[in-house]
Parts: C-alpha cells; sequence; structure tokens
C-alpha cells in the first residue's frame, strides 16, 4: 500500500498514519484535560506525594488502574467499533462509568470525552462517532473518554496496541501537567517520570488484552479515599 493511502477504515498508513496518531497524543490537545489532575492535588494536600519519587510511584498506581478499568473498556470498544457493533460500544461506556467511584471520576470521563468526540468531528467524518455524540446529547449514554477514542482510532485505522499506549500516554501526561502547577518540580523531572513510567505499558496491555468488560475492576483504595477527600476541600485549583 503505498504511503499516505487510505485503508479501508478511513484511516492512513505510514507517515501520516504516525503524524496523525501525534496528534492525538498531544498533551495540548483542546478537550480540557488541563482541569483535571487525577487525584494528584489531594495526594499532595494529605502528603501521600511528596517530591518526585513519590511522584513517581502515584503514576505507577494510576496507569495500573487506569488499565485495568479504562483500559479495558477502550479494547472492547475499539474491537466492536472495527466491527461494527454499535450495542457493545454502549455497553463498554455504561460499565466503564458505573465503575469509577465518585462524581468528579465519572465528570473527569464524560466531559472530556464529549468534547473528544466533538473536536475529532470537527476534523475528520466518522458516522460512528457521530451517533455516539448524538447519544450522550440524548443521555442515552455516558460518553466516556477511553471509548471516544477507540470509536475515532479504529476509524483512523490504528490498531488497539497503539490505541492502547496513547490512552495511557495521556493519562500520565495529564498528571504530570498538574504537577508541575502543583509541586516544586521542573520539566526535566516530569520527563524522566514520564520517560520510566511509560516502560510499564506492554505489561499492562498484556494484562488485561484478554480479559472481558465483567471483569473491569480496579483495587485502589488510596486512590479512592483522596477522590473522596477533594469533594470536600475548600482550596481547589483543579477538578479533580
Amino acid at each position: 500500500m503505498a504511503e499516505g493511502e487510505k485503508d479501508r477504515g478511513g484511516g492512513s498508513t505510514g507517515m501520516v498514519h504516525l503524524a496523525r496518531l501525534l496528534q492525538f497524543s498531544d498533551s495540548t490537545l483542546p478537550i480540557g484535560s488541563f482541569a483535571f489532575s487525577n487525584g494528584l492535588e489531594s495526594a499532595l494536600q494529605t502528603g501521600v506525594v511528596s517530591d518526585p519519587e513519590s511522584l513517581l510511584s502515584y503514576v505507577h498506581l494510576i496507569l495500573r488502574q487506569t488499565a485495568r478499568m479504562d483500559g479495558i473498556a477502550l479494547l472492547h470498544a475499539h474491537r466492536a467499533a472495527r466491527a461494527g457493533d454499535y450495542a457493545t460500544l454502549l455497553r463498554a461506556d455504561d460499565e466503564l462509568f458505573c465503575r469509577r467511584v465518585g462524581e468528579e471520576q465519572q465528570l473527569m470521563l464524560t466531559r472530556v470525552g464529549k468534547k473528544f468526540a466533538e473536536l475529532v468531528l470537527k476534523i475528520m467524518p466518522s458516522p460512528t462517532l457521530g451517533r455516539w455524540l448524538d447519544d450522550i446529547k440524548a443521555n442515552a449514554t455516558p460518553g466516556c473518554l477511553p471509548v471516544g477514542q477507540a470509536i475515532a482510532l479504529a476509524h483512523m485505522g490504528v490498531d488497539e496496541v497503539e490505541a492502547f499506549v496513547m490512552h495511557q500516554y495521556g493519562i500520565a501526561s495529564m498528571i504530570l501537567s498538574a504537577a508541575l502547577r502543583l509541586m516544586r518540580i521542573d520539566h526535566l523531572d516530569t520527563q524522566r517520570i514520564l520517560f520510566t513510567a511509560q516502560g510499564r505499558v506492554e505489561g499492562d496491555y498484556l494484562s488485561v488484552r484478554d480479559l472481558s468488560l465483567d471483569e473491569m475492576a480496579s483495587f485502589a483504595p488510596v486512590f479512592d479515599v483522596l477522590v473522596a477527600h477533594h469533594t470536600t476541600t475548600h482550596v481547589r485549583l483543579f477538578m479533580n
């Protein structure tokens, strides 16, 4: 297939494929993720995170939890999008939303998910993504970000491994971007942490790729406590 030629999924190959994947991986993608810290704000306030090394441990915790929740939903939604199975897309969306503890976590997933769908549809046509956005607006589905990413990336011809890596990178990048505004840390430390944390992505993928939606779960009581703490704090820079 010639470089730049479109594949049957509506995507493209070679250099164009990589460039567009990088675009959707960019931490500056205007979907509102800058407003969320994924629990880091409370982790700092309670002393769970206090320095670069404890920040690295926190990023590892969130990536592990995300792989076993959002990552499983993303993989099933991606496979469903490629198969034209819209019912499974909606099930993945609902199952993930119901398993996210706390109103703020649900708000993060759905607000950013809707913004992502709106952005992508401004850039390229995607009938399935358009249908999903209509269902979000009609309150027929929650609109979780990993499901929106799965639909868009499947349409572009991105495989599930690439989609999983992109999602996990986005989570780590979100936390570290918040860290720069919340604690005494510089860009060199955050890039070191990001580089180190990404070393776990293949293991995380292999650990969840064969799990069903019913097996989607994560045991992270410290994180759940931090989420609850953030809803009652009086001084907040981030929405979660």
